[in-house]
């Protein structure tokens, strides 16, 4: 009877109501009337879509991808030579755990959105703030749509709201040539630049020249791109199965014209945020000839967030907006949770000036043509070994002794008791005895024992007695042999840490700033696509001698970082080119910069491998077909004398390999994606 009367009452109720308006928006739905008619509403916007931008800061992993997670927080891991982590996500960038797919086109339909309904909400706005909008939402698109055609080439190029429901044919968005979609990045950075303030309307929207700036990065991938898929054995190029499509390369009689084409754009969007962007590279404390000035004013530059080089910065506060790079990737002395997520590698320091060299190239550390020949080369301490190195090097890595957080950072790979002069340790370097450790050596396992290590930190490490003390073997900071959490290289990571004895260290305790565009890499943006352009014969775009643009542009960055300046203009020769990338390559390290480099130059794969580092080296000093490792540099005491030496040899704790095909320069599309569609191609050959 109960339930017979509440039916009659809601019948009843239901009759009553019967000529009231019963299509009301919930309250709990936010509309366009609600955003997209006041600047406050229109904040909220762009501050959601911001969000999710694929940038790439202290919580990406190029392991795990856009994941916006800072677990484990740590840089130039992955395949690059700049450092190596003891973990699995030190691997070649060959894929992302998190593929940039979905939440990639979901950001594309909120600009589609923002740029198809803004228009109607036109007269609510100031003519200029209301073009900045629409400036911001192509801007997003644009920098969506990069991300995407640098991990996959063609994309679906999805330009407007799709409605849902709709026909499948609506639905449906096949992918574009990868031309195309190159042409679609350009337009949209373009559209951009066209809308934008000068100067951002509000902290934390971006502005005319920040959309040059990345027009220039986005540019100078696809002409390389374009240039140097031709290099690859059977040319990099493939159509689409269900498409016909060439979702990958481009068409043998266009790729010239192509790659021409978007280096001048790189150039000129480059040239004009020189010009008339108003950006300095920072030297607040340099000093011309006191590299101690020179060093500290590069710690400062990556903190100080009223650098005149700051173009674009991901800021943090703490404790609402944190990250902990400083957790995973301080020295082993500061380890909270852990620690030594970023050690540098040799590979990486020999890029920079101020070491002696083998006949070779690589940095010397005995007395002979080679590091088997001769002696070990004897130092009072081990910073002495780096008193010439760049200053901008120092800023990068901590190096054995020097200090860091008001600490000394103490790091040996041994300690050893035989007589001196001292023959190296070992009598092959090669890459074929990588996988012989210093515990393997005769000197350690056989009596009488000259060689000491350290198994594992704190107590239990191996220790010598030296002049009425006991000395550990491996020092406080490693490494320990059979303990990855210290030092894998004899290095650590300096950049972008902070530097404060008062630091709090700890998870989720880092609030530093990441600069994702700077006007240096504006600088060698011009530098690299003015030598290209030069070499293809192609004529300046304003008049400006492009060789001389791109020689000070290099001499300014090297000015900065305390290396020596080129003594004589740039030319077209290959050589030269490799100057640049190799300027690239130092300045721009740490920065999730330089595994898009070695991707668009086609460096990784075994035949191209000799330019991986921006000049030529014999690869078979550290390659075997498709697998690579990379070297450490590992200070020893020597008792005898009372001095260090240094070994150059493969990384000893915790060794990676890394591998890398010509496959790898396109990420597979999601199966799920290719198998759910009828127009969704899957890349050639997989």
């Amino acid at each position: 009877m109960r339930r017979i009367l509440i039916i009659l009452s809601i019948a009843s109720i239901l009759s009553v109501s019967s000529c009231v308006e019963l299509d009301i928006t919930p309250k709990n739905i936010v509309t366009d009337d609600d955003l997209l008619n006041t600047p406050a509403g229109m904040d909220i916007y762009i501050a959601r879509m911001y969000s999710h931008m694929p940038f790439e800061d202290f919580k990406y992993m190029a392991q795990w991808g856009l994941e916006y997670n800072g677990w484990l927080a740590s840089l130039g891991i992955d395949g690059t030579g700049e450092a190596v982590n003891r973990d699995g996500i030190t691997t070649s960038f060959t894929g992302e755990r998190t593929a940039y797919w979905g939440q990639a086109f979901e950001l594309i339909r909120d600009a589609n959105h923002l740029i198809e309904m803004l228009p109607n909400y036109q007269e609510e706005f100031a003519s200029e703030l209301y073009d900045h909008y629409l400036g911001e939402a192509y801007y997003v698109r644009a920098t969506v749509f990069y991300a995407l055609a640098r991990r996959f080439g063609g994309i679906p190029l999805v330009t407007s709201v799709i409605q849902y429901p709709a026909e499948a044919a609506q639905m449906e968005v096949p992918r574009a040539s990868e031309e195309e979609t190159w042409d679609q990045v350009l337009a949209d950075f373009d559209r951009a630049a066209a809308l934008m303030q000068e100067k951002s309307p509000k902290k934390g929207y971006s502005n005319k020249y920040v959309a040059l700036a990345f027009k220039s990065q986005a540019m100078l991938y696809a002409g390389s791109v374009a240039k140097y898929n031709q290099t690859v054995s059977g040319r990099l190029t493939g159509l689409g199965e269900k498409t016909n499509v060439r979702v990958i390369g481009f068409e043998n009689d266009s790729w010239q014209q192509a790659s021409n084409r978007y280096f001048l754009e790189a150039y000129k969007a480059a040239r004009e945020v020189m010009s008339a962007g108003g950006y300095s590279l920072y030297k607040k404390r340099w000093q011309a000839g006191d590299k101690g000035a020179q060093y500290q004013n590069m710690i400062d530059m990556f903190s100080d967030l009223s650098s005149p080089e700051n173009i674009y910065v991901k800021e943090y506060l703490y404790p609402t907006l944190t990250h902990g790079l400083d957790s995973y990737s301080s020295p082993f002395t500061f380890r909270s949770p852990l620690s030594a997520g970023t050690c540098p590698t040799l590979d990486f320091i020999e890029l920079f000036d101020g070491f002696p060299r083998y006949p070779d190239g690589s940095i010397r550390v005995t007395t002979g043509n080679s590091n088997t020949q001769g002696t070990y080369v004897m130092y009072d301490d081990p910073m002495a070994f780096f008193e010439d190195a760049e200053p901008r090097l120092r800023a990068y890595v901590i190096f054995p002794g020097d200090e860091f957080r008001g600490q000394q950072i103490e790091v040996r790979g041994g300690i050893y008791t035989g007589g001196t002069p001292i023959k190296p340790l070992f009598t092959n370097y090669a890459y074929n005895n990588a996988d012989t450790r210093y515990q393997n050596l005769p000197a350690y396992t056989q009596s009488p024992k000259t060689l000491y290590l350290s198994p594992r930190d704190g107590g239990g490490q191996e220790q010598v007695e030296y002049q009425g003390q006991q000395m550990l073997a491996a020092g406080e900071n490693g490494p320990f042999y059979d303990n990855p959490e210290a030092t894998l290289t004899g290095l650590y990571l300096r950049k972008w840490l902070q530097t404060s004895s008062t630091a709090d260290i700890g998870e989720g305790k880092s609030s530093q700033p990441f600069i994702l565009m700077r006007y240096a890499e504006v600088l060698l943006n011009a530098a690299e696509a003015a030598v290209e352009l030069q070499a293809a014969g192609v004529p300046s775009p304003d008049g400006s001698d492009m060789l001389q643009v791109a020689t000070e542009a290099i001499n300014e960055i090297r000015e900065r970082a305390g290396a020596v300046l080129l003594d004589a203009p740039l030319t077209v020769s290959i050589e030269d080119r490799n100057v640049v990338r190799k300027e690239r390559r130092k300045e721009l390290a740490f920065e999730h910069k330089t595994k898009w480099d070695l991707r668009r130059w086609r460096v990784l794969h075994y035949e191209g491998r000799d330019g991986f580092w921006g000049e030529e080296r014999p690869k078979e000093t550290y390659s075997n077909n498709e697998n690579f490792r990379f070297r450490g540099l590992y200070p020893f005491f020597s008792t005898e004398d009372g001095k260090y030496f240094f070994d150059a040899r493969f990384q000893w704790v915790s060794s990676k390999t890394f591998g890398y095909t010509p496959l790898d320069y396109y990420f597979s599309i999601p199966s799920g994606e290719v198998a759910k569609s009828s127009v969704i191609d899957q890349q050639p050959n997989r």
